[in-house]
């Protein structure tokens, strides 16, 4: 079928999406030519993370466009629409902080992260740092020299930081609009790139703090004069344009792209970012692929500096912005250090990166075939558990191809009653997989749930009356909480495995982070609906005295210390006991609020 399939695909450019035998998309790639590119898999000589997914497809499909341009465009949404295996391999996604400059309604800094950044944001950024530890000790650096706003809201008469200089006082609307735009253009002259604006600002205050014989403050300035000198200190590779370009290079070895980008801001290197992934097609449109999604998660430079294989004219034409690559001079120079980076960061790391790859990879694969599974991509694991008896909560945790994918996490409030294992796991599953049929979601290829047979006999039921055929298997810790038996939930018999091996630190991790995070769950329940989801668990509350309560006593610390003759004026003498025994047992045992099966 494949083969007669592969005739008809037409000399277009497109992006075509690889299948697996479930129909899930494992690969989205784009050509210029599909018939070629498509046919390469199948007909050319594959190798490494190649001839993997080739075993894996048993069909693809694919969508024409009129031009490679289109074809790359589409392929990012692609990408980003069925986040498929073999797209992700390795590949970080990690979006680097900036210091942005709040102008109004007052004007403030902070650390800021955004997972998109167009340039029609008109946002007045500045970075991004590798380092967020930097960021974050230059904006508390520029606060405590010029009086920004440092308040949060809008206070109605002016606080402590007026009285001691470090606030014009923007809530009295009075303000000295002169020294409010010297202030301005000092902060962002030195974020451009001036260094001696702060510097001199800082000498200058710590001259005054040693007049007025205050030499621990001036102290700690010298110490942030000597941080300021650190991380902008002269560079060998600087250029006086004060242009925001970012400088790009790559290097292959052994089926392994390293990608090393260094950002260049107000013409000084302030950080770079090095990822690694594998090469599935062909090389150069790897990288251009790259680029396009790592600028969708990170500020669009002005100028961005690239080796000469790069498709310059789609990449400049998709971002809107200046793509080049020098031939001389000190930006050549940047592009060889790039280069250079990518080379030992790849040479240093291969090792490592074989490693983990070999341990997680081989423990997925070791599972599949303990199990007789066709495939193992996606498991899907839960966890159950109240506080104190009450706030039964649920989570699940995902892992594809052996790692966790958090985006894809889902937590639960269960409604049924608070001791009842069996209807707790028999509610989650069913809402899980009741809303993967009716929203046509990806369904696992295996259910690991925190429990034993109890647990397991629920999962079936619930998955038997939805008509599914999933595998369930359950894992059980011992009196010390330490993951030690796997139940196969078919046969409910225990399967062994050795505690050394890498499968059963696998399942160990899956089911600490599923743990993890229903315990993360309860502390947000605690921390956001304290009192009001407390009352929801006592019985004979309902709104109308919920409301009652909630108005007089406003927090938990404060009905507690109410006695129960001033309760019983809200709600009636048992519920009043009721409420204060369950108060007493809440606060006492506030540390750890987590109680397990």
């Amino acid at each position: 079928m494949l083969e007669e399939k592969l005739k008809t695909i037409p000399h277009l450019p497109g992006s075509y999406q690889m299948r697996n035998k479930n129909n899930v998309v494992i690969y989205v790639g784009k050509a210029k030519d599909l018939y070629k590119r498509v046919n390469s898999y199948f007909k050319g000589n594959v190798t490494g993370k190649t001839l993997k997914l080739v075993s894996e497809i048993t069909d693809f499909t694919y969508i024409t466009t009129k031009t490679e341009q289109e074809a790359f465009i589409l392929e990012l949404n692609l990408i980003k629409q069925y986040n498929p295996k073999y797209n992700i391999l390795l590949k970080d996604d990690k979006t680097y902080p900036y210091i942005e400059y709040i102008k109004k309604p007052y004007p403030k800094l902070k650390v800021s992260r955004y997972t998109s950044i167009k340039k029609k944001d008109k946002k007045i950024l500045f970075g991004p740092y590798p380092n967020v530890y930097a960021a974050r000790r230059i904006v508390n650096l520029i606060n405590r020299l010029y009086p920004l706003k440092k308040c949060e809201g809008n206070p109605k008469k002016v606080c402590l930081y007026y009285h001691i200089n470090e606030c014009l006082g923007y809530c009295m609307k009075d303000i000295d609009h002169e020294k409010l735009q010297n202030m301005e253009r000092d902060i962002l002259s030195f974020l451009r790139g001036n260094n001696k604006i702060i510097k001199d600002k800082i000498m200058e205050k710590m001259e005054i703090l040693s007049n007025n014989l205050n030499f621990e403050a001036a102290q700690t300035l010298k110490e942030e004069l000597k941080f300021i000198n650190i991380i902008l200190d002269k560079q060998k590779v600087e250029i006086h344009d004060y242009i925001n370009r970012d400088v790009l290079n790559y290097y292959l070895d052994d089926g392994i792209i390293s990608v090393q980008i260094l950002f260049l801001r107000n013409g000084k290197i302030v950080g770079g970012s090095n990822e690694k992934f594998y090469l599935i097609k062909d090389e150069i449109d790897e990288i251009n692929g790259y680029i396009l999604n790592f600028y969708t998660n990170h500020e669009i430079p002005k100028e961005l500096i690239v080796c000469d294989n790069i498709n310059k004219e789609i990449i400049g034409n998709i971002l809107n912005t200046k793509v080049y690559t020098p031939l001389k001079g000190k930006k050549k120079e940047l592009l060889l250090m790039a280069y250079n980076n990518a080379k030992i960061a790849l040479e240093q790391e291969l090792k490592i990166i074989e490693r983990n790859e070999k341990r997680t990879e081989g423990a997925n694969q070791e599972l599949q075939e303990l199990l007789h599974l066709d495939t193992l991509d996606r498991i899907e694991a839960f966890d159950n558990s109240n506080l104190f008896g009450s706030f039964a909560v649920s989570g699940m945790v995902v892992f594809l191809n052996g790692k966790p994918a958090r985006k894809e996490y889902r937590k639960y409030k269960i409604s049924v009653d608070k001791n009842d294992d069996y209807n707790t796991m028999k509610e989650v599953i069913y809402r899980r997989y009741y809303r993967v049929l009716v929203d046509k979601l990806t369904f696992p290829d295996l259910i690991l749930v925190d429990g034993g047979i109890n647990q397991i006999n629920a999962c079936n039921d619930v998955l038997k009356s939805l008509n599914l055929n999933i595998k369930v298997c359950g894992l059980k810790k011992d009196d010390k909480h330490r993951t030690n038996e796997l139940i196969d939930g078919e046969t409910l018999e225990i399967i062994e495995i050795p505690r050394s091996s890498d499968i059963f630190h696998y399942l160990t991790r899956i089911q600490d982070e599923v743990h993890r995070y229903t315990i993360n769950y309860h502390k947000q329940i605690r921390s956001k609906g304290s009192i009001k989801s407390i009352l929801d668990n006592i019985e004979g509350i309902g709104d109308v005295r919920k409301k009652a309560l909630i108005k007089k006593y406003g927090s938990v610390v404060k009905m507690k210390e109410a006695p129960v003759e001033e309760l019983q004026k809200i709600v009636p003498l048992n519920v009043a006991i009721k409420l204060k025994e369950f108060l007493e047992k809440f606060t006492t045992n506030n540390t750890e609020i987590s109680h397990e099966k």
